[in-house]
């Protein structure tokens, strides 16, 4: 039987969490998850503002308590005073992974020049029930949709080799890569 795989989904928005809009974010990220996974996965969502305490009390709560494999943030990477998303994620890190940055950046900049603003990381937490791989990503929907179309790809191999479940995809919304000797049996590709 395959182990599922438990997704956070944290949308930062001092205004959403407040009432002032609704939340376009965590029903972007449910939106994609649901197209592109063929394993069985399910969330754990938070609303919360852009307070640093707050979200770091979030993302250990997430990964430590709850136990999610994979945590996505969505908002508050820009260089306003009050965009502290990565200040938090790297404060509950414990391995950088300075590529999923890059990436995100690199992806980003294909449809607006405003990208290299971004501060998004990508990191591991350790915690006793093992590891998380945390992502920062943009807030609006377009933007998440386009980041994850561009890194996803990466994601799968990455909870295999911190202990995550084996997770597949949708050859035809993104297609998981991984080295041959690390495919299952049947597996695309």
């Amino acid at each position: 039987m395959t182990e599922e795989l438990l997704v956070g989904l944290v949308s930062i928005s001092d205004r959403a969490s407040g009432g002032v809009y609704e939340d376009k974010g965590i029903p972007a990220l449910r939106d994609w998850f649901d197209a592109a996974l063929v394993s069985p996965w399910r969330m754990e969502t938070r609303l919360i503002p852009d307070e640093q305490s707050v979200i770091e009390q979030t993302l250990i709560e997430l990964t430590d308590t709850v136990g999610c494999h994979l945590v996505l943030t969505t908002g508050g990477t820009g260089p306003a005073r009050r965009d502290v998303t990565p200040e938090a994620t790297l404060a509950v890190a414990h391995r950088v992974m300075p590529g999923f940055g890059e990436q995100m950046r690199q992806v980003s900049l294909k449809y607006v020049p405003t990208a290299i603003l971004s501060r998004q990381v990508g990191v591991i937490r350790q915690h006793a029930r093992g590891q998380s791989l945390i992502l920062n990503l943009p807030g609006q929907p377009k933007a998440i949709k386009e980041t994850l179309d561009g890194i996803f790809a990466a994601v799968p191999y990455c909870l295999d080799l911190i202990g995550g479940p084996y997770v597949e995809t949708r050859a035809e919304v993104i297609l998981a890569f991984r080295p041959k000797s690390a495919q299952r049996p049947g597996s695309p590709r």
